[in-house]
């Protein structure tokens, strides 16, 4: 018998063996019953979540874009690199 818990969760994830089960497949039968409970990709995604980023570091963010943007509409104008065509269709 397989039981699995996890830190302050109240989720069990319980298998028996049958008559003529081999260990092989008891353990290929715990494994989906984990992966139904939830608790692997509730655990992953608490792991790789991401932060929100403060005020300072999106304004930061902003005004590099706003500066790349026009340094590229400069380079345009001088000709040393040509306007983008345009991608897919936008409605107006």
């Amino acid at each position: 018998m397989f039981m699995v818990w996890f830190l302050s969760m109240a989720v069990n994830a319980e298998v028996q063996k049958n008559d003529n089960e081999s260990a092989v497949n008891l353990i290929r039968r715990f494994s989906k019953r984990v992966q139904g409970t939830g608790l692997i990709q509730g655990t992953r995604k608490r792991r790789y979540a991401v932060r929100t980023k403060s005020a300072n570091v999106r304004r930061k963010q902003t005004l590099k874009v706003i500066k790349r943007r026009e340094n590229v509409k400069e380079l345009i104008k001088l000709g040393k690199m040509q306007e983008r065509a345009p991608r897919g269709f936008r409605r107006k």
